[in-house]
């Protein structure tokens, strides 16, 4: 890998999903003035931090619907990939049971672009706007790293606070960072939601517990070295070899921190001060709009976007 190679910042968009709570294709949702997706934010903000490739993951219905947005906004802008995410793209001998309709989860995902990435590339979900502060972050972390492998991955951090929706619990990934702000693991809350000042989820009977109010959540945007497929990929075949159910996923977060127990990674923390926006309910919708249309106004995205 020469030197230019590594400079080279990708972005990696998880397009694959279809949103089963939402009730439909939210990743290509109009939110914008004038029918900007959330996905198209996402890749003006990463343009402008220095990112200068994006890959998209895909399935099938999904990928007809972005060559079409991005054949004229992007095609000039920046090298332009899609990757399908397959059921049956899976390493020897295993091979996707007849029962099994859906691909295996973020993980698979993630490595679906392992013989087209080559440098240092985020990976995020197309329907979360993360804010512009965040690309710059991860920019800035990925264009430096550099030393042993395991040294080499971020995952910016959001207060867990502002990740929430008033249409409906969510799940979160939440953080625990040692002193030194390397990732010790991320845990999968459910159910987390506000009671009156407070935040807090519930566990496998259903009680209710409080989370702290400070507490950092992962919205699944990771700084990524390619040095990380191997590993991926041999966490990969534990996993099938553990033969999941048909509705079992491989999930990134999930595989990272195995390898972070084990002590086979480490991860940096940044903490970005932007805000998140997502659609998890169809309600959403509006405040989404809304905080898109605040900050058009306040001049931080031109209109129209492209």
């Amino acid at each position: 890998m020469n030197s230019v190679e590594r400079r080279e910042l990708t972005l990696v968009v998880l397009a694959a999903g279809m949103g089963s709570r939402f009730g439909g294709a939210k990743q290509v949702e109009g939110v914008g003035p004038n029918g900007e997706i959330l996905l198209d934010y996402s890749v003006y903000d990463a343009l402008e931090a220095g990112f200068s490739r994006v890959v998209f993951v895909v399935r099938e219905e999904v990928e007809a619907v972005l060559r079409q947005r991005f054949a004229e906004t992007l095609a000039s802008r920046c090298r332009i990939d899609y990757v399908p995410q397959r059921l049956g793209d899976l390493p020897a001998p295993f091979s996707a049971p007849s029962t099994r309709t859906k691909p295996w989860g973020t993980g698979q995902a993630v490595l679906a672009c392992r013989d087209v990435v080559s440098g240092p590339f985020t990976v995020l979900n197309a329907d979360d706007f993360y804010g512009a502060d965040a690309f710059r972050r991860a920019a800035a972390f990925l264009s430096s790293a550099g030393g042993p492998a395991t040294a080499r991955h971020v995952l910016v951090g959001y207060d867990l606070a502002a990740t929430l929706t008033e249409h409906g619990a969510v799940s979160r990934g939440v953080c625990e960072i040692d002193a030194r702000s390397q990732l010790s693991s991320i845990v999968e809350r459910h159910g987390v939601a506000r009671h009156g000042s407070e935040i807090a989820c519930t566990d496998e009977s259903g009680a209710a517990y409080p989370l702290p109010r400070d507490a950092v959540a992962s919205m699944n945007f990771w700084g990524l070295d390619p040095s990380l497929f191997p590993a991926l990929e041999r966490e990969f075949r534990t996993f099938l070899a553990a033969r999941p159910g048909d509705k079992d996923e491989f999930r990134l977060p999930t595989a990272i921190g195995d390898l972070l127990a084990r002590g086979e990674i480490s991860v940096r923390v940044v903490q970005t001060s932007a805000a998140w926006i997502g659609v998890t309910h169809r309600n959403d919708l509006l405040w989404v709009r809304a905080a898109i249309a605040a900050k058009v106004a306040a001049g931080e995205y031109p209109s129209p976007l492209w």
